[in-house]
């Protein structure tokens, strides 16, 4: 996603950021990524299938979404 929509590079770090795995850089790949089980509690809950791949224009919305709720609990929007 990154190459084709480069727009989409600073959205992705927050993301992997915001979902990192705690003690992240204990573990290799020591990259801050999501925890797997929590990849796939996500794809079951939205799509019944643990191994699902969602579209990549869902994907980007809910990127993007998700930095945007992130930005307004920090401001205190979050009523």
């Amino acid at each position: 996603m990154a190459i084709r929509r480069p727009r989409m590079i600073p959205y992705l770090l927050r993301a992997a950021w915001a979902f990192r795995a705690r003690g992240w850089y204990r573990r290799p790949p020591f990259l801050p990524l999501p925890p797997r089980s929590y990849m796939r509690w996500r794809l079951d809950t939205a799509y019944g299938d643990p191994e699902a791949k969602p579209p990549l224009d869902e994907f980007e919305r809910y990127i993007v979404w998700s930095a945007h709720m992130r930005s307004e609990m920090r401001r205190g929007r979050h009523e």
